[in-house]
């Protein structure tokens, strides 16, 4: 009996193709190619499932040439490179992969926090040029971490995650906004405090975002919420590009209006915004804050995991728009 055929995007783990070759004629793509909209629509015209990396867009021009499609599995939690209403249109199903890099990300916003608060690309930089000649009594004096205000703008998993850091490693006075509030038991658990995002931007020392991108996510912080921010606070950005406006962004970092920032996501990633390289008080990093190899392990199988339950079983496990299977 032929087997159902499916493509994979982009390269990854060997032993997962090997896994999925059990149950699948695979067409890989482990040269990783950067194939253009075109040919990923080419090559999808006879396949009926789809394992995506979170950098594929999948928009109506892409499905039109895929009949057969039946599932987009993307092996990432955020999922704006679909278009999820055109998928839930044609009844293909959409899945992520949550929860499993919940604690590896988490760990990596307050990785990227300490480096921007305690001034460690600018110091570093220092060094490497060769510009350390002698000690002086501020150089490179950042902002202290423990017992400072926390704030995070954006509390699911992930945001509350980076609270448990804040607040039982580092003393710290955790406030947060998010679209609705948490649980009493939760916050308990955070020792978070609820707050308009208006006075979290007042308040915060270290501003972190972690809400989901989307139209209305889209600048969510920009020139206005940057104005509203205190003038010695860091900005640390491990959610999604096209959150912050990233020209205001570099606008304040260059003027001094806030100290400094860390940003993993950009806004049109992989290029990035220019002014963001020319400014010294900025921390940044390709996108890396699930790259452990567990978790990106874990991330990989989960979404071959929706891919064998879905178009084996019946049961996908973590589905995006579940109205398709009815």
């Amino acid at each position: 009996m032929t087997k159902p055929r499916i493509l994979m995007a982009r390269a990854v783990f060997p032993e997962l193709i090997t896994r999925l070759e059990q149950h699948f004629e695979v067409e890989h793509n482990q040269a990783d190619e950067a194939w253009t909209t075109q040919q990923l629509a080419a090559k999808l015209h006879d396949k009926v499932g789809l394992f995506t990396t979170g950098s594929e867009r999948i928009d109506e021009q892409v499905l039109a040439a895929a009949p057969k499609l039946k599932i987009c599995a993307n092996m990432a939690v955020g999922y704006n490179n679909f278009d999820l209403p055109a998928m839930t249109a044609r009844k293909v199903l959409a899945t992520n992969s949550p929860d499993v890099l919940t604690e590896t990300t988490a760990d990596f916003g307050f990785a990227l926090l300490m480096a921007t608060a305690r001034r460690v690309t600018e110091s570093e930089h220092y060094l490497r040029a060769g510009k350390w000649q002698r000690w002086s009594y501020d150089m490179f004096s950042g902002s202290d971490v423990h017992g400072s205000t926390l704030g995070i703008l954006g509390m699911g998993r992930i945001g509350q995650g980076i609270a448990r850091r804040g607040a039982h490693g580092f003393g710290m006075d955790v406030i947060y906004h998010n679209r609705s509030r948490l649980a009493p038991e939760l916050e308990a658990e955070c020792k978070a405090r609820y707050v308009g995002k208006e006075e979290l931007l007042r308040t915060a020392d270290h501003l972190v975002l972690v809400l989901p991108y989307s139209p209305s996510s889209h600048h969510a912080i920009g020139a206005a919420e940057l104005a509203l921010m205190k003038p010695t606070a860091n900005l640390i950005n491990i959610a999604r590009g096209g959150i912050v406006d990233d020209a205001a962004l570099a606008a304040a970092l260059r003027d001094k209006r806030i100290a400094a920032a860390g940003l993993d996501v950009f806004e049109g990633e992989p290029k990035i915004h220019p002014d963001l390289l020319t400014v010294p008080n900025v921390v940044l990093t390709p996108h890396i804050a699930s790259a452990t190899v567990p978790t990106r392990k874990a991330m990989a199988n989960l979404a071959a995991d929706n891919l064998i339950g879905f178009l084996v079983h019946g049961k996908p496990l973590t589905p995006l728009n579940p109205e398709v299977l009815k």
